[in-house]
């Protein structure tokens, strides 16, 4: 686990001393990475290859204003007893809550652009899911959005995690019994799925998958609304084996029951994009 990767220099202006973060540097990089790919789809569908940094740029800012403030919905009580500190802390960045603050700016700039919608998403849909593949390597290497205990071979303890995958920790704050034979076995820190490495490997499958698929005929936006249904079947999936303190839905977490509604918008999507066959494309 490598949370900082160096320290900027003391001689440096305003940033010296600071931390360069391993999940702020994955972050970047997996902007990067879709940015890259949707430039190369861009180039192979004859649109503007630059215009893909312009859609990358507000991707950035609605995402990280989303993942803000949907942290903060999530966390209203510290918030209200800290709220300068909470919006300027490192931590507390939720992933749907960036996706749809990034959405709602990229469509935008897509309509300010004079691009066509269905195709511009499209055409961004395998860059999606290698960029979260990415992204999530950046929580693995803080120790974020680990799994619960586990006795099996995959566990990985987080002792340095946000927070560490201390017995105490992960029963009060996710309210996880903790079975005393771990404790007994492994001591106070304890093992936990690696949620986050889950995540990577499911996201790139999907990205091979709609590589694979992006040169069919399919109607326009049948390739984004896949992404969509896939990208919630993932999320749904590994939330089983995520610690988390926002179960308000019974056994489901928020991100579940968000899931669902992207999987099922999703398949309508395509469904009815098949059954109209209207807007079809070549590859």
């Amino acid at each position: 686990m490598y949370p900082n990767l160096f320290s900027v220099p003391e001689w440096v202006p305003i940033l010296g001393g600071e931390p360069i973060t391993s999940f702020g540097v994955m972050m970047l990089l997996s902007f990067v990475v879709g940015g890259y790919i949707l430039k190369l789809e861009f180039v192979r569908i004859g649109e503007d290859a630059e215009k893909a940094w312009d859609i990358v740029l507000m991707a950035v800012i609605g995402g990280i204003v989303g993942a803000r403030l949907y942290y903060v919905f999530l966390n209203y009580p510290r918030f209200a007893a800290d709220p300068l500190g909470m919006l300027l802390a490192r931590g507390g960045m939720v992933w749907y809550g960036g996706f749809l603050g990034a959405t709602a700016l990229v469509v935008w700039r897509i309509r300010k652009s004079g691009l066509p919608l269905a195709r511009t998403v499209d055409a961004a849909a395998p860059g999606l899911a290698l960029a979260y593949a990415v992204g999530r390597i950046g929580c693995f290497l803080v120790g974020d959005d680990y799994g619960r205990p586990t006795d099996s071979w995959v566990g990985i303890a987080f002792p340095r995690g946000i927070p560490p995958t201390h017995a105490d920790t992960m029963a009060e704050r996710f309210g996880i019994t903790i079975d005393p034979a771990m404790i007994e076995k492994y001591g106070e820190i304890l093992p936990v799925h690696p949620t986050q490495l889950y995540e990577t490997a499911m996201s790139t499958l999907i990205f091979l998958l709609l590589w694979s698929l992006r040169r069919g005929r399919h109607p326009a936006g049948w390739l984004f609304m896949t992404w969509l249904a896939l990208a919630g079947v993932e999320r749904f999936v590994v939330e089983i084996f995520r610690a988390k303190d926002d179960r308000f839905f019974g056994v489901l977490t928020l991100a579940q029951v968000i899931s669902i509604g992207l999987v099922a918008v999703g398949a309508w999507w395509m469904i009815r994009l098949r059954k109209d066959g209207k807007g079809r494309v070549a590859g």
